[in-house]
């Protein structure tokens, strides 16, 4: 089983690297945009960096080009995420491709629901929140605890 970590750089990154005994026995590489814990990481993994298309229709298409690109050359069963916006694309293509994908919502979001995870949640097969009140923004989520 191959996987894809995907995540936006920063605080997004740090979380889903929390969780890394969950596929260190797994080949598997990183996307990302570029920031420095991003390519800090890049000095030790494979990393794949990518356009952030912060709301900006034109770098969205960029990433979704790249997104494909690292989907046909890698060819992940699964997808793991933590978002942000860098990472929903990809999700959605794997999904699309009929590769299981996971995401787990923000740490920082307590009772109210991210964009990406707003997204992702018509998408993910399955769908983690890291506190009890997320529930109910997302009703069929599972509560797995903090990553932290």
């Amino acid at each position: 089983m191959k996987v894809c970590l995907a995540a936006s750089g920063g605080g997004h990154l740090t979380e889903l690297l929390q969780l890394k005994e969950a596929w260190r026995k797994y080949p598997h590489f990183y996307v990302s945009d570029v920031r420095t814990n991003s390519v800090a990481l890049n000095k030790k993994q494979k990393v794949y960096f990518v356009v952030c298309p912060r709301r900006n229709p034109i770098k969205l298409i960029v990433n979704t080009i790249q997104a494909l690109y690292i989907l046909a050359k890698e060819k992940p069963d699964i997808v793991i995420s933590t978002g942000a916006d860098t990472a929903v694309p990809l999700c959605i293509l794997a999904k699309l491709f009929l590769k299981k994908v996971i995401f787990i919502e923000s740490f920082c979001r307590i009772s109210d629901a991210s964009l990406s995870a707003k997204i992702m949640y018509k998408f993910a097969d399955l769908f983690f929140v890291q506190w009890p009140e997320n529930k109910g923004a997302f009703p069929k989520a599972e509560y797995a605890g903090s990553v932290f």
